[in-house]
């Protein structure tokens, strides 16, 4: 897409404040123009990358600019808004995420509408709402014993199996969604509003057609919208993200007045791993992960860093045959020479850390001597260190300049034939709506070994 239909010709006009230089203007100075910070150490030898959300705000920022200038301040004529959809409940799927919330939140500001909720929401979703203000929208039920026939618009599905027993479908009169059409789609007796897109996120349907409708959405609608498009995308990691989601992203964090967008990922992360039912293991190596670049003489390379928080660790650690080749996988996706995945428990205060591979169990036990591990080697136990800016890093740095190398190892990352590593894929028939990696080779490895394995995590005598 090369340029934005959606920026109305005319006069541009500025709207920033003194106090806000825009999401990607202020990415820009934490980040530095060569897209590296220098935050993590004084003397700046520890160089963090800019993550790829912070690369897709920046990238799109001239584009971004353009469409929040020519919105007006003021709510533009509705003459083209559908009347079905006036005063209408928007309320999203059962077991309901941020996408159905934050949606239905959107949706109910653009069409002059009420949000209700399909059921109790989740961490991340409280965490959104109270980011950015947001009363947290009565349930379905509520709304339908004040008013049993209220007219119903569903968002983020279309089956009557995730729809709350609730809503009568005699009165949908609209859909807004952005899944397939499969078994059980809701049948109706007569032509309703239907607004279906192969887009990353519903969110994104809602805060384009705002645009389109030369609208501009108040500030906490705009938070919760990113949020929502942030969530369901991984970041803008995931399988089933566009360029339509990359840009409408850029376009909200300006309006929601988001200068650090890495910032809120990381946050909304966190509130999401409270509650580990919805995060698939791709999910999890991926939520809260940043790569730093290291360049000495006798090592050059990329070490990925990730991070989930908890209250239960010991959750995400029975995962651990799950989660090794995901982490393998991860790596010889993003090129690097080492990926780590800290499990830190926020309540005892503790950490541990995944080892899928020798360099990692090497670089490990060079960084944290003296801390257990398991029998397998792959999991260690760090005690009270907690903090990836204070406690990890720190120490990886300190290793690799007292002359760290890596273990000398009879095949390395470049003989990986990338698509034996499955693909990403969103399971439909899951109600957490996880990204789940299929086909492969990894998965048939029951046991991980560190000392038996090469970078691929797969066995020094395989072919």
């Amino acid at each position: 897409m090369s340029s934005s239909p959606m920026a109305s010709p005319g006069s541009s006009r500025k709207r920033r404040t003194m106090h806000f230089a825009g999401g990607a203007e202020a990415l820009r100075l934490a980040t530095g123009e060569d897209g590296k910070s220098k935050k993590y150490s004084e003397d700046g030898s520890v160089v963090r990358k800019r993550t790829h959300i912070e690369n897709i705000v920046i990238d799109r920022e001239k584009e971004a600019q353009k469409i929040t200038e020519s919105l007006p301040e003021q709510e533009a004529s509705r003459l083209f808004m559908p009347e079905g959809l006036k005063d209408a409940v928007f309320v999203g799927h059962l077991v309901t995420d941020l996408d159905s919330v934050g949606g239905s939140i959107g949706a109910a500001a653009l069409y002059g509408g009420r949000a209700a909720l399909a059921s109790e929401i989740n961490s991340e979703t409280a965490f959104a709402l109270e980011k950015f203000g947001v009363e947290k929208p009565p349930t379905i039920e509520e709304v339908l014993k004040e008013d049993p026939n209220a007219r119903i618009c569903l968002v983020d599905h279309q089956q009557t199996t995730q729809m709350n027993p609730a809503i009568n479908p005699d009165n949908v009169v609209g859909v807004i969604d952005h899944h397939a059409l499969q078994s059980n789609t809701i049948v109706t007796d007569r032509p309703i509003y239907i607004d279906i897109r192969p887009w990353g996120s519903m969110s994104t349907i809602i805060a384009h057609t705002f645009l389109t409708h030369n609208q501009r959405p108040p500030k906490h609608v705009a938070g919760m919208l990113l949020c929502a498009i942030l969530s369901d995308t991984l970041n803008l990691q995931g399988p089933t993200t566009t360029e339509w989601d990359r840009l409408i992203v850029a376009v909200l964090s300006d309006i929601a007045q988001v200068d650090d967008i890495q910032f809120l990922a990381t946050q909304q992360f966190k509130a999401k791993s409270r509650e580990l039912a919805g995060l698939s293991a791709h999910g999890l190596v991926n939520g809260d992960q940043k790569t730093f670049s290291f360049k000495t003489e006798k090592f050059e390379g990329d070490i990925g860093f990730a991070v989930v928080e908890t209250t239960d660790d010991s959750v995400i650690i029975e995962r651990l045959g799950e989660l090794l080749p995901e982490i393998v996988a991860t790596k010889v996706e993003h090129k690097q020479s080492a990926l780590f995945l800290a499990v830190v428990n926020i309540v005892s205060l503790k950490g541990s850390l995944m080892l899928c591979g020798p360099t990692e169990l090497s670089l490990a036990k060079a960084s944290f001597p003296g801390c257990k591990m398991n029998d397998a080697h792959t999991l260690m136990d760090l005690g009270n260190r907690v903090s990836r800016k204070k406690d990890y890093i720190p120490a990886i740095t300190g290793s690799i300049k007292a002359g760290w190398s890596k273990p000398d190892l009879k095949r390395g990352l470049s003989n990986v034939d990338v698509a034996k590593l499955g693909h990403l894929e969103v399971d439909p028939l899951d109600p957490y709506q996880r990204v789940m990696r299929r086909g492969s080779v990894l998965e048939a490895k029951a046991v991980f070994n560190p000392d038996e394995l090469d970078d691929t995590g797969m066995s020094l005598d395989d072919e």
